[in-house]
């Protein structure tokens, strides 16, 4: 047996030229990015309700689940499409995989009874009502 050695002169005249090549490389053996991805999350407080706005585009309405167990609430989504391509004399399929899950902490003051959900233009929309003694707890504490 011969040990061959391998010489890659690109490092040495080029390094930048490996390195774009590796990145397009790992780019595409991760190129749904989708999957691993959880969804961004802004969540606001107003007096009366809490909202929860969870980006969420190319999905439909049907594709989600919303759950509510005690004080917490969870989020799923799942999206399964095939496409079907023929050209020549070869079939090319392409499957595209979409899913996630969020769980949310609700505090006390939250009424379980007034609890809406809304998707629009790629945004689910959760809007959470608080109790209504909740709403009259405001006070100023004062610094000694």
């Amino acid at each position: 047996m011969s040990l061959v050695k391998f010489n890659n002169r690109t490092r040495h005249t080029a390094p930048y030229f490996n390195n774009v090549f590796d990145s397009l490389f790992s780019d595409a053996l991760n190129k749904n990015y989708g999957v691993s991805k959880m969804p961004n999350v802004n969540i606001l407080e107003t007096p009366n309700n809490y909202k929860i706005e969870l980006a969420a585009p190319g999905l439909n309405k049907d594709d989600f689940k919303i759950e509510l167990k005690k004080d917490n609430l969870s989020v799923w989504a799942e999206r399964k499409s095939e496409q079907t391509e023929e050209q020549k004399d070869y079939t090319r399929k392409e499957f595209e995989y979409t899913s996630f899950a969020r769980s949310f902490v609700l505090p006390e003051v939250v009424d379980t009874e007034k609890i809406n959900a809304e998707y629009v233009n790629g945004i689910l929309n959760i809007t959470i009502g608080k109790k209504e003694q909740a709403k009259d707890e405001h006070k100023e504490i004062v610094v000694s």
